[in-house]
């Protein structure tokens, strides 16, 4: 995850997000886009939005001890998490900015790899190909999935509906950039790169561990909500999960989100 507002996603707790969010690191839905990857022995790649690193290490491990990962998130708590589980280099900065890696590593990486965490970047989504095409050799991969057009379908419209009754506006509190294909694929294109495949696949994912209610307090409290008080902010949970209950809880009382991927490998043409 990454974002250039420094107060919303660099809040999040690397415990409470990997409570709530488990699903993100999960094998299901990780071994498509690491497939995508095509790791090999020795090489160098760059993961944009590493969290705590349980991806990181996974190909940390792939390109065993000839090759050299690198991890790059805003989170700080999720950087010292990653640390901690065993990934040796992990940094804090800005994907729209990113400042932090010498210049003698500029142009000597064989991928960028990043996982939910891109749509995050709303702010300079175009930054984040600057950063990436900077650090890739000519022919190097850009390999990302993240959140798509249509992504949380329901859940953003009754966030905006809430937010524009209390007299805000809520395009410019939405901290989320979910794009088209054609919209993404053109700035890949304008950045430099050649797109391989790009495809938007849905999700339907459970929210297992504090359902919906759970699921906004970690990514929308701190992001979407943080011009309001607590008081004011379980008022528009209460409002949103009563208006997404139809839609999203089954007869069981399990919610699930209908998430949709934006999924793309892309290679930085000469």
């Amino acid at each position: 995850m990454a974002s250039l507002d420094h107060s919303s996603t660099s809040d999040y707790s690397a415990s409470n997000y990997n409570q709530t969010a488990a699903f993100v690191y999960s094998a299901e839905y990780t071994t498509p886009i690491l497939s995508l990857l095509k790791t090999s022995i020795g090489e160098r790649i760059v993961d944009f939005g590493c969290g705590t690193g349980e991806l990181t290490l996974q190909i940390q491990e792939a390109v065993g001890a000839s090759g050299l990962t690198v991890g790059i998130d805003y989170n700080n708590d999720m950087i010292s998490k990653a640390l901690m589980n065993g990934v040796k280099h992990a940094y804090m900065s800005d994907l729209q900015d990113i400042q932090i890696l010498a210049p003698v590593l500029e142009n000597s990486f064989d991928a960028v790899f990043s996982n939910a965490a891109l749509h995050w970047c709303k702010q300079n989504p175009r930054g984040v190909l600057d950063g990436a095409k900077r650090l890739l050799k000519v022919g190097g991969r850009f390999v990302c999935e993240m959140g798509g057009f249509m992504n949380c379908i329901g859940v953003r419209i009754g966030l905006h509906r809430a937010v524009k009754r209390r007299g805000y506006e809520p395009d410019k509190m939405d901290p989320w950039y979910f794009p088209t294909i054609e919209e993404y694929q053109g700035l890949l294109q304008s950045a430099g790169f050649r797109v391989d495949t790009i495809s938007l696949v849905p999700r339907l994912t459970p929210l297992l561990d504090g359902g919906l209610r759970g699921w906004l307090q970690l990514f929308a409290r701190q992001t979407f909500l943080k011009e309001f008080s607590d008081q004011e902010v379980a008022a528009i949970i209460d409002e949103v999960v009563d208006m997404c209950e139809v839609d999203m809880k089954d007869k069981e009382g399990n919610w699930s989100l209908m998430y949709v991927r934006l999924r793309f490998l892309a290679t930085l043409d000469a």
